[in-house]
């Protein structure tokens, strides 16, 4: 009995050392963002509440931080993919640009009955957002060029590209820029009344949860993990790494590519964006803050969005600007990026271990 005691693994809480080293760069991002609102507000304790609980303060406000957490989550979802397999392809801004190019094209161009038209939409996006998200591996693998380069540039040409077909294709003539208008049976409805909360929030969860399964669950996302983490031993054990790194690409692009649809149909009327999307940059926050699992995508998402919706509160309320959100983003970004941050008790903890494990050894020699 005591030696299964013995046995048993112990709690150590240092086992989630990366979960709390997060939480702390968190918190001391936050606590230094404080020190400056009161250097720099003449309204500190203000400025303060609305950042923190502005949010909360009505239904709307609180659902709106939802709806601006949809995308994110997509593409959070798309890049952990994308990188979980070794490639640092950035790319999902143009799937996510194409998609809801896409999504525009179709409602505009192609009636079809309530549900089916969102459900035709939001997969020719993907497929769409997929294959995009391929070409910066197949075009490496032939010119040697870096895929991150290659990646920088499909944004930029697949921005462009799309612009062209609204312009060309879908532009409104009259009134300000942007396309025809979406019809009601393409657009994604609103599922509680006083907010913008839209049907994309259900389908988000549903990606999630298949996105955590393939990755946790399946054959496929070991692969993917493998192939990402130690290529070399994924070719000795007969993985097929080439055809892994493309099958993940294709999944986290039409993850983006999705996402672009649903912020489309689900939150605009008509497609009006005329500056390039920037959200591969939101996805790759989230995923140094999820430490790439797909489990906590939805709560760094949500933790940004409500930042930034906390942020806008309080520029309304007092003299302050949103973009200090942007300073604390940055801020956040340096500390949990550097390895060195907290790295000492990590340290500590390891040589105490290895002691403790070297004592025991030595005690059991001598007996």
């Amino acid at each position: 009995m005591g030696k299964t005691d013995n046995n048993k693994k112990k709690f150590d809480i240092m086992n989630y050392f990366s979960v709390i080293r997060t939480i702390a760069a968190l918190l001391l991002s936050i606590l230094l963002v404080f020190v400056i609102i009161f250097f720099v507000s003449d309204m500190p304790g203000l400025a303060i509440e609305k950042l923190m609980l502005g949010p909360l303060e009505t239904k709307r406000s609180f659902f709106n931080v939802v709806v601006r957490a949809i995308p994110l989550v997509f593409t959070g979802l798309g890049l952990t993919l994308c990188l979980k397999s070794g490639i640092f392809n950035i790319s999902s801004d143009a799937s996510f640009y194409m998609g809801a190019v896409v999504a525009t094209a179709i409602a505009i161009a192609c009636p079809l009955p309530n549900g089916i038209h969102q459900f035709v939409l939001i997969l020719a996006a993907a497929v769409i957002g997929g294959l995009i998200s391929m070409l910066p591996v197949i075009v490496n693998k032939y010119t040697k060029v870096n895929p991150v380069v290659l990646a920088i540039m499909a944004n930029s040409i697949f921005y462009y590209f799309g612009l062209s077909i609204i312009s060309t294709f879908f532009l409104e003539k009259s009134g300000s820029w942007g396309s025809y208008k979406f019809p009601d049976h393409a657009r994604l409805g609103t599922m509680i009344k006083g907010t913008t909360l839209h049907y994309g929030f259900i389908v988000m969860i549903v990606v999630t949860i298949l996105v955590i399964f393939l990755m946790n669950k399946t054959s496929f996302g070991y692969k993917v993990r493998v192939t990402g983490s130690n290529p070399e031993f994924a070719k000795a054990s007969g993985i097929k790494t080439g055809a892994v790194i493309l099958m993940a690409q294709f999944i986290g692009g039409a993850i983006a590519g999705m996402g672009g649809a649903i912020e489309m149909v689900g939150v605009y009327k008509r497609f009006q964006w005329q500056l390039q999307t920037a959200y591969v940059w939101d996805g790759l926050l989230i995923y140094m803050l999820a430490n790439g699992n797909p489990t906590y995508i939805p709560l760094t998402a949500f933790f940004i969005a409500y930042l930034r919706v906390g942020a806008e509160i309080m520029s309304r309320a007092t003299d302050l600007d949103p973009e200090i959100v942007t300073f604390l983003q940055g801020i956040i970004i340096l500390l949990v990026a550097s390895q060195r941050f907290l790295y000492f008790i990590k340290r500590r903890h390891d040589q105490k271990v290895s002691l403790m494990q070297a004592a025991a050894e030595e005690g059991g020699a001598e007996a």
